[in-house]
């Protein structure tokens, strides 16, 4: 457990600078272990990434322990710090940050967006409470639980957009004050809304890599403390894939497989210990 403590205040530190945390998200243990060895000082999960690869949609479709045993082989294959993405905490969001320390994830992301409903957001006070009872299992437990709480309101384009902003810093100020260590507002990508969002907050944000988001120096030089990728990288390999099915169906040649496959030896050595 003391390791376990050491890496969770790892990657609290990691949010307060003085550079920027970039944050690659994994589906499996070979992306983990090439995100470790590409230098990456911690590694996030992609909830999207890990239900494609089981066989699942987005959206809280995937069954918490098997999500769950995703997170425990990602972390268990790396030693750098793992934050887990467990998209709206499940049925019970104490059990659930519970079971993320059990799986060796010493962080997670808490969205609020409701899969139950029709295009519509948790009410604040539910989301409080849920941030709340993870902070407390976590502290109860003795590891200081990373918690990055997201509001979906620009991403699920939720609300007039006059008055997305005022809504969204009226979540994330709350989900602040319930415990959460880092907000997240994905689907903002322009750099006025980004730098409204630093000043009005004054807290560590988060941002997602998307198109059209700005690169990394500059989300630095706005003063954002993370960036991550989220389903991304895992639909870069999976769009990879579906060049090579297509070009071998059609032509019956390997030429994007040839060229984008990692030589053997490089991916078996990523496993040798």
């Amino acid at each position: 457990m003391s390791e376990q403590v050491a890496k969770a205040e790892k990657l609290r530190q990691l949010h307060h600078g003085p550079k920027i945390l970039v944050l690659p998200n994994a589906w499996d243990a070979a992306s983990a272990r090439i995100f470790e060895d590409a230098g990456f000082p911690a590694i996030a999960t992609t909830s999207a990434g890990v239900a494609f690869s089981l066989g699942y949609p987005d959206g809280q479709f995937i069954p918490r322990d098997e999500m769950l045993a995703a997170v425990k082989k990602i972390a268990s294959s790396v030693k750098v710090p793992v934050t887990a993405d467990l998209e709206g905490g499940y049925e019970d969001a104490g059990k659930t940050a519970a079971a993320a320390i059990e799986a060796g994830a010493v962080g997670l992301n808490l969205e609020d967006y409701d899969h139950a409903s029709n295009n519509a957001l948790v009410p604040i006070p539910q989301q409080v409470e849920k941030i709340r009872a993870m902070r407390r299992v976590a502290d109860d437990l003795g590891v200081h639980l990373v918690i990055n709480a997201r509001t979906d309101q620009y991403l699920a384009e939720i609300g007039e957009p006059a008055t997305r902003f005022a809504s969204a810093t009226e979540r994330l100020h709350a989900y602040i004050k319930a415990g959460a260590d880092c907000v997240f507002a994905p689907g903002v990508t322009d750099e006025e809304t980004i730098a409204r969002l630093v000043a009005e907050l004054k807290f560590p944000l988060n941002v997602l890599a998307q198109a059209p988001s700005p690169r990394v120096p500059r989300l630095q030089a706005l003063a954002v403390a993370r960036v991550s990728t989220g389903a991304g990288i895992a639909r870069a390999a999976m769009g990879v894939t579906q060049r090579a099915a297509r070009e071998l169906r059609d032509h019956g040649t390997y030429a994007e497989m040839i060229q984008s496959a990692m030589p053997w030896a490089e991916a078996n050595g990523l496993f040798r210990k």
